[in-house]
C-alpha cells in the first residue's frame, strides 16, 4: 500500500521559513519521482516543485524560483521542500504526489492528474 505523508505545515511570519517533508513508503519498484503541489482556497492546484527519481532534475514554479529547494534522502525514503521568505500568497495546502517512470520533464511535471499517488497535504499559513 502506497502511502505518502506530508509534514511540516504551520504558521509562520512573511520572510520566514519552514520545511515541509514528504515521506513515502510502498512502492511496488524503485523510480518514482516527487512533485509537490499546493492549492489555495478558491484555487486550481498548482505545481510548485519537482524532483526526478533517476536523474535527479528539479523543476520549480516562476513564483518560488529562489526561496525553494526540493532535495530527497532516498535512503529515508523523504523528499523535502526548504521554504525561505515566505510571502502571504504562499499560504496554501500543500501535497506531495508521486508518479513512477518515464520521468517528467519540464513541460509536464506541473499536471496534477499525471501524478499516480498523493499525501493528505500540510496547511501553510503566511500571515503577521
Amino acid at each position: 500500500q502506497v502511502q505518502l505523508v506530508e509534514s511540516g505545515g504551520g504558521l509562520v511570519r512573511p520572510g520566514g521559513s519552514l520545511r515541509l517533508s514528504c515521506a513515502y513508503s510502498g512502492f511496488r519498484y524503485d523510480g518514482y519521482s516527487i512533485g509537490w503541489f499546493r492549492q489555495a482556497p478558491g484555487n486550481e492546484r498548482e505545481g510548485v516543485s519537482f524532483i526526478g527519481r533517476s536523474s535527479g532534475k528539479t523543476f520549480y514554479t516562476d513564483s518560488v524560483k529562489g526561496r525553494f529547494t526540493i532535495s530527497r534522502d532516498n535512503a529515508k525514503n523523504t523528499v523535502y521542500v526548504q521554504m525561505n521568505r515566505l510571502k502571504p500568497e504562499d499560504t496554501a495546502v500543500y501535497y506531495c504526489a508521486a508518479i513512477g517512470p518515464p520521468e517528467l520533464d519540464g513541460s509536464s511535471w506541473y499536471v496534477p492528474p499525471l501524478y499516480e499517488y498523493w499525501g493528505q497535504g500540510t496547511q501553510v499559513t503566511v500571515s503577521s
